[in-house]
């Protein structure tokens, strides 16, 4: 598929509609501030006139002590020049190139408006001024196209919210290319074995603010069915997700912060999967503190995941043994009792030869001090 055309596939998928709110920005990106002194940042999934996390490292240059940012917009974005721009858009029709795919770079913000301090009026003035700061790009923007991997390769940490349709090569094709990144996406996607396989081997976890409501602008015509996850404010429309999380291999002292562990195992509390030799810890905050073997945990757990306290096994769905081997198939349930396939999933056993299915699990190995 052509590059445009995956894009325009892209932007028929919902959840590349989504665009962060300053706030979630800033609340996650002072917790690594220190790393990004002397850094080159690139923002790959962002039209610089219109995203906020372009906005948040111009108006913090300085104060992060960057060495340049980068920014690059992509052919069809749904918001271009449409909603909340970051300046005044018209007023700047002279810079901007007659195609709506271009890149800004910025090596410095001065205080070119000589009111004593740098801040987006700055930016602004830089912007409007330095012919050379706003280029056009000779692809479509796509972060896979070669000018845009040469920006990449360029940078030392990529921060955005990316297509989520588009992940499963996005944030390998980062680690591939030796990158620190902070981006946003669907907590689920660590189900996702490319995704899992770099959590699993330490190389990639999750950020520090995770959970939670988070706000994101959503174009004109995007659909919100309930009314409790959808607000307008100044004629602008949001929507609320609650699985939005950060996605990073920058470290963070959260991820070194050992759970506290309170229960003691007993068999008929933990029962063992039927289908894998492992025990079943139905809530992250029940993990026992004095078993040495597997467990299955939900995949919350990774919010909270110390490498220093635990080994990452592996997840349900690579591990589990198929249940045909073990019970007839009207035999194995769904919590609600009905009948489901008996693959990638762990049953335990409920009494009368029958076996429950639960949710996607983690299985993991408490290394730590168990005293």
């Amino acid at each position: 598929m052509a590059l445009n055309e995956a894009l325009s596939a892209r932007n028929r998928n919902s959840a590349d509609e989504f665009y962060t709110q300053l706030t979630d920005i800033e609340d996650e990106l002072r917790h690594y501030r220190a790393q990004f002194k002397d850094k080159v940042v690139l923002c790959n999934c962002d039209d610089p006139f219109e995203s906020n996390f372009f906005k948040y490292f111009a108006i913090n240059f300085d104060h992060l002590g960057l060495k340049k940012l980068i920014s690059t917009s992509y052919a069809g974005s749904p918001i271009t020049g449409k909603q909340l721009p970051l300046f005044d858009v018209e007023g700047l029709r002279a810079i901007r190139p007659v195609r709506d795919v271009y890149k800004v770079e910025i090596s410095e913000v001065p205080d070119l408006n000589a009111d004593g301090a740098i801040d987006l009026l700055d930016v602004e003035h830089l912007l409007r001024h330095d012919s050379n700061a706003v280029t056009a790009l000779e692809g479509d923007g796509d972060f896979r196209s070669p000018e845009c991997v040469a920006l990449l390769d360029e940078a030392d940490i990529v921060v955005t919210n990316p297509p989520w349709s588009l992940i499963r090569s996005f944030i390998p094709m980062l680690l591939e290319h030796n990158k620190h990144f902070l981006v946003l996406g669907d907590q689920n996607f660590v189900t996702y074995r490319e995704i899992f396989r770099e959590i699993q081997a330490n190389k990639l976890w999750f950020g520090y603010n995770n959970g939670g409501i988070k706000w994101f602008r959503v174009p004109d015509d995007y659909e919100i069915k309930t009314e409790s996850r959808k607000k307008i404010v100044n004629g602008v429309k949001y929507f609320s997700l609650g699985r939005a999380y950060w996605f990073t291999n920058l470290d963070h002292s959260r991820r070194h912060e050992p759970l506290t562990l309170y229960k003691r195992y007993s068999p008929q509390e933990y029962p063992t999967y039927t289908n894998y030799p492992a025990i079943e810890v139905s809530k992250v905050s029940e993990i026992p503190m004095d078993y040495d073997g597997e467990m299955g945990v939900p995949i919350t757990f990774l919010d909270k995941y110390s490498p220093e306290q635990f080994q990452i096994i592996g997840q349900s769905i690579e591990l589990a043994e198929p249940m045909s081997r073990y019970a007839a198939k009207e035999d194995y349930t769904s919590a609600s009792g009905r009948v489901v396939g008996g693959t990638g999933k762990f049953f335990i056993p409920i009494g009368s030869g029958k076996h429950r299915g639960v949710y996607q699990r983690v299985v993991i190995k408490n290394i730590g001090d168990k005293s």
